[in-house]
């Protein structure tokens, strides 16, 4: 599971052709939902508000692997034993998310669900899992391994324990969804910000745009940079708060499906992409890649930029994007 890290959206509630932005702070799918709509009235926007939290709520009860009921641990629960019909929306998430495995040479996996819970970054953990612990806990991992049927929209995981989930994208999905239901309803600007999985669209009530600033990791209580969101997603993943250290080295909470081992040597990533989902799960990749491997990736994707900064507080960008500095 990854760590996403702080945003401070900059917006204020504005009268502007008598329309305002109206907010609602909610807890689903284990996190922090901000929902920012931009509506003529109060009545309004609390409707708009409220169609989001059953649309998300919606969401978190098909791909929850916490929820026994859903059919995401229906998947998980038959393993081993027999292929799972799924909704549509379902099997198109887990084509996607193999496909994105693909396009990160496996350093993105929705299998990553089956790996042995080794290591712990709540403080607790004082010695460095063997080699030998580190290759089994990976045995069952690899999303190349699921079958899925399109004609008959089952999903099949062949070995005993093996499970998917989607930690690593499900927020920045359910952010793409909601904001698709809002724009197909009429609203016609507003803010999901999923823990820092965020989707925006239109501009502020006085015609302005959404602003986001980008927490330096060395120093949170100020901002490196702003920039601005144009009809797209953001997000940002960081391990400043959760890694371990061993003789010196420091692992971060964010493990390679491949290998079993932390990643290193990266503090934060930023993902620009037109869809929530896709940076979600970029951001997690970029942290399994490294720097050098994330950026030329990165470059390859059509709209899609970062901002990564290593453990030394050095500052890379993908080659197209525009970096407005506040200072440090």
């Amino acid at each position: 599971m990854k760590q996403t890290f702080f945003f401070l959206i900059l917006f204020q509630v504005i009268t502007c052709q008598a329309q305002e932005a109206f907010n609602k702070t909610v807890l689903l799918m284990g996190s922090r939902f901000d929902i920012t709509v931009v509506a003529m009235n109060a009545t309004e926007g609390d409707k708009y508000i409220e169609t989001a939290i059953a649309e998300i709520s919606r969401i978190e009860k098909l791909i929850s692997s916490w929820d026994n009921n859903s059919q995401t641990s229906k998947i998980n629960q038959n393993a081993g034993i027999q292929p799972v019909k799924v909704d549509q929306e379902l099997f198109d998430l887990i084509s996607r998310s193999i496909a994105i495995s693909s396009v990160t040479d496996g350093a993105f996996d929705i299998s990553y669900a089956s790996m042995d819970k080794i290591w712990k970054f709540d403080g607790t953990m004082t010695l460095m899992p063997t080699k030998q612990e580190i290759q089994k806990s990976v045995e069952k991992v690899g999303c190349q391994k699921i079958s899925l049927n399109p004609e008959n929209q089952t999903v099949f995981l062949p070995q005993v324990g093996m499970k998917i989930g989607f930690g690593a994208v499900g927020k920045g999905y359910a952010a793409d969804k909601t904001k698709k239901l809002l724009m197909e309803m009429g609203v016609t600007a507003g803010i999901i910000n999923a823990s820092g999985d965020m989707n925006t669209w239109g501009t502020k009530p006085d015609g302005t745009e959404w602003t986001v600033a980008i927490t330096n990791p060395m120093n949170k209580n100020k901002a490196f940079a702003l920039l601005p969101l144009k009809q797209g997603a953001v997000v940002t993943s960081g391990d400043y708060e959760k890694y371990v250290e061993f003789d010196g080295i420091r692992y971060a909470h964010i493990i390679n499906p491949k290998t079993g081992y932390p990643s290193q040597g990266i503090i934060s990533v930023t993902v620009f992409a037109p869809s929530a989902e896709l940076a979600d799960a970029l951001a997690t990749s970029i942290f399994v890649m490294g720097v050098e491997v994330g950026l030329d990736r990165v470059n390859q994707l059509p709209k899609v930029e970062c901002i990564i900064i290593d453990t030394e507080g050095t500052i890379f960008q993908s080659q197209n994007i525009k970096i407005n500095e506040t200072g440090r």
